[in-house]
């Protein structure tokens, strides 16, 4: 039978190699560990015509104006891959280098924009949607948003927000058959239909109608599929008739090599509790020096980066889908929610006195000496707000810091280490 759970969902993303241009598909190297509801999904831009004069009080057309994608990634228990792919794909530009047994990623912001139709580089999607049922795949996705969220006591969390052009290849098609009304068989033009067993390739076949009234379809009931190419369908004859008519039939063919998914990459999640913060200090673009590291009196500290991508049609190209995606300007904020033992925050908010600040998320050791690590850097932070209030029993205060570009050394810094050779190459 076909399986329609959503457990068996899988998604893979072409992590490691960046898109060539713009509605150019990559290859796909890696299955994600995403969360139990996340969907890759299409956006339809469908409009139909009631502010036309039609002669009718209702509209009675609808007219296409193509598609674009998007989705959420969600990582509950976040592992460096997780980071260092959002980040390479959402800032921009990754700089990867061997070190020891593994290898160093180093991400930044991009300054201006990748090609004329790309403000970030892109990459390939795809999704299996149950076990059975359909596999989708999504050409020129870009990472719009990016959240990273370190609470006490908890994983560190990492969501991205994913817009895509909307180019989109699934391995369900549709195929007309000209036959007679009688046929206890049909033969298709070229495919053969996907499965290594009988009951394999039954399953794959999702429905066969026959027209035998114009504008009618019927359901026409099937029992077998043959291993041939072209593959040929045992069905029960719809009509005593020996006249041709046109049956649909909806199947899964043998499937391109896009749908055979990569493996997953095994690393160890990161807990909170594994986290070095540093606030106050500052950055020389090798080390960070300075500054306070807080503790106890952290509640979480969020880092979110927003691109307000742009998914346009443009002239001279697809109807079908965008064919462009624009990053306006990049903002970014630093959340830190803390109990309020002391007026640091509350000072630097009032003198508006600049700051740097320092994440560092300790995981496994992959080799003797080695683990795998993610720091973040922030040269040059400012305090927007500071509110204070009360959490319980205790005083405490959220500090809202804007992160600002700092004449050298940028916004921000992402070091990732682990055993990947490379994101967005």
């Amino acid at each position: 039978m076909r399986s329609f759970r959503a457990t068996h969902n899988q998604v893979a993303v072409s992590a490691n190699a960046k898109e060539t241009a713009i509605n150019t598909e990559q290859t796909l190297d890696t299955s994600l560990l995403v969360g139990a509801s996340d969907i890759l999904g299409i956006e339809t831009r469908n409009e139909n015509n009631s502010e036309e004069l039609t002669g009718k009080e209702e509209a009675d057309t609808v007219y296409s104006l193509g598609q674009t994608a998007s989705s959420t990634l969600n990582f509950e228990k976040a592992q460096p891959q997780h980071i260092a792919f959002l980040a390479a794909y959402g800032l921009g530009q990754c700089a990867n280098a061997a070190s020891g047994a593994g290898y160093i990623h180093t991400i930044t912001p991009l300054d201006g924009d990748v090609d004329a139709a790309r403000s970030l580089p892109t990459f390939t999607a795809a999704m299996r949607l149950g076990k059975t049922v359909a596999k989708r795949r999504f050409a020129s996705m870009a990472v719009d948003q990016c959240t990273v969220t370190m609470a006490k006591d908890s994983w560190v969390k990492a969501v991205g927000a994913i817009k895509g052009t909307g180019k989109v290849d699934v391995t369900v098609v549709e195929e007309e058959v000209t036959a007679p009304g009688n046929s206890v068989t049909l033969a298709l033009a070229a495919n053969g239909v996907h499965g290594a067993t009988a009951g394999e390739r039954l399953d794959n076949i999702h429905e066969i109608r026959v027209e035998l009234t114009p504008g009618v379809w019927t359901q026409v009931a099937f029992s077998a599929v043959s291993a041939a190419t072209p593959a040929e369908i045992t069905i029960t004859a719809p009509d005593t008739e020996v006249d041709p008519v046109t049956f649909k039939v909806l199947y899964i063919p043998t499937e391109p090599a896009w749908a055979s998914f990569p493996a997953r990459v095994t690393e160890s999640p990161l807990r909170v509790s594994e986290m070095d913060f540093r606030i106050g200090g500052a950055w020389n673009g090798t080390a960070f020096s300075g500054g306070r590291q807080l503790t106890a009196d952290i509640n979480s500290v969020e880092w979110s980066l927003n691109n307000g991508l742009e998914v346009a049609f443009r002239p001279g190209q697809s109807g079908a889908y965008a064919g462009s995606i624009f990053r306006p300007a990049r903002t970014q904020t630093l959340k830190l929610s803390r109990e309020l033992r002391d007026w640091m925050l509350q000072n630097m908010l009032a003198t508006g006195e600049h700051m740097a600040a320092r994440i560092v998320l300790n995981g496994a050791e992959f080799a003797p000496g080695e683990s795998y690590k993610v720091e973040i850097v922030f040269p040059k932070l400012a305090v927007l707000s500071d509110p204070i209030s009360v959490d319980g029993k205790r005083l405490a205060e959220a500090g809202d810091l804007t992160v600002l570009q700092h004449d050298t050394y940028g916004s921000v810094i992402v070091k990732v280490t682990n055993q990947v050779a490379a994101y967005a190459a």
